[in-house]
């Protein structure tokens, strides 16, 4: 297998132009680490001197799902701590005797839950952490469980908190411990970020509050709410630890590093497990859009302009790191870059 690296940095170049986001950073890789990566534009347009640089640091969005939620779910799994079909109001008292009760953890996974789409946290359970957490594991059920696939927040959100009660810790120590410690991702956290992380950020969005642009502080809403650290977003990393992260997906069994997840999770994860539902789904992974069964190419987006893709069939990783919130929140022209870097990272 190939890749074309010249008219990558061709498309990624004239997304800068287009202003598309500010600038990015890419990598391809497979199971013995980084064949080709690159970077282009700048890192804040208010700075034109400032390069995009391949150690900058970047608000990971959604990408949080993977990097704590699901790695964590799948350490617990491994260990026998939890079973994915399993109703949650069986062994979990929080939600015991409410509708979040009959759901299953798989279910959770695959975004068949039933779990409200609305992820408006403040409007509805006000500022208080522990009142949010209350209200989001009380609510009512949109649909019956099983019905449809529905991308919703709320699943991820609902994970982590059922991470934190089987393991006793909270999100960011647990992640640390089972999966980024273990797999060396030096930079890879929670936010808000210390001083000169921070400077390393790529910023995001205008905060309407101070007039500047958010950078080392998540610009999810609900993550901020919830003091930084949440199943939904929040965390920050950077292009090489997400290299760590997804060549120990290619080779669990083979690598020196040693996470809490392994090869049965990974492998049960990059499979349908939605049956005839469509769109089709993993666990928290989905496939790429434009891939057919036989390509096996899976991934995942974060909304601040980030996204990972993988095959372990073929044997191939790839990452595109962008801070397209600085400009806008139009996902569509992001879209087609980001398909088209997937066609040429795995042509």
């Amino acid at each position: 297998m190939t890749y074309d690296r010249d008219r990558i940095e061709a498309l990624l170049d004239e997304g800068v132009r287009d202003k598309v986001y500010p600038g990015a950073v890419w990598a391809v890789g497979d199971a013995t680490g980084i064949l080709a990566q690159g970077a282009t534009g700048v890192l804040d347009p208010d700075e034109p001197d400032v390069p995009m640089r391949a150690d900058t640091v970047f608000d990971a969005a959604s990408l949080t799902k993977i990097l704590a939620v699901w790695s964590s779910i799948g350490a617990l799994w491994e260990d026998g701590t939890l079973d994915l079909d399993q109703p949650l109001g069986t062994f979990w008292p929080d939600v015991t005797g409410h509708p979040l009760g009959t759901v299953t953890t798989r279910q959770l996974l695959t975004h068949t839950a039933g779990v409200l789409l609305r992820a408006q946290l403040k409007n509805l359970y006000g500022t208080d952490p522990e009142q949010i957490r209350r209200g989001v594991l009380h609510e009512q059920l949109h649909r019956t469980p099983g019905q449809a696939v529905e991308y919703t927040d709320r699943a991820a959100l609902i994970l982590g908190y059922l991470a934190e009660h089987l393991s006793g810790q909270p999100l960011d120590q647990l992640a640390a411990a089972r999966t980024w410690h273990p797999l060396g991702m030096t930079y890879t956290r929670f936010g808000p970020l210390p001083a000169d992380l921070a400077a390393r950020c790529a910023p995001t969005e205008l905060d309407q509050d101070t007039d500047t642009h958010l950078k080392g502080v998540a610009h999810d809403f609900s993550a901020r709410l919830l003091g930084g650290v949440c199943g939904i977003a929040g965390a920050f990393t950077v292009l090489d630890d997400l290299a760590a992260f997804l060549r120990y997906m290619l080779a669990p069994a083979t690598s020196q590093f040693r996470a809490g997840f392994g090869s049965e999770w990974i492998n049960r994860s990059l499979t349908i497990q939605t049956g005839q539902l469509q769109p089709a789904r993993g666990l928290f992974w989905h496939p790429a859009p434009g891939t057919t069964p036989d390509e096996d190419a899976w991934v995942h987006y974060g909304f601040t302009g980030t996204g990972m893709w993988i095959s372990t069939t073929r044997d191939r990783w790839a990452v595109l790191l962008t801070n397209k919130l600085y400009y806008t929140r139009d996902r569509g022209p992001l879209t087609e870059v980001r398909n088209t870097f997937r066609e040429l990272a795995f042509n």
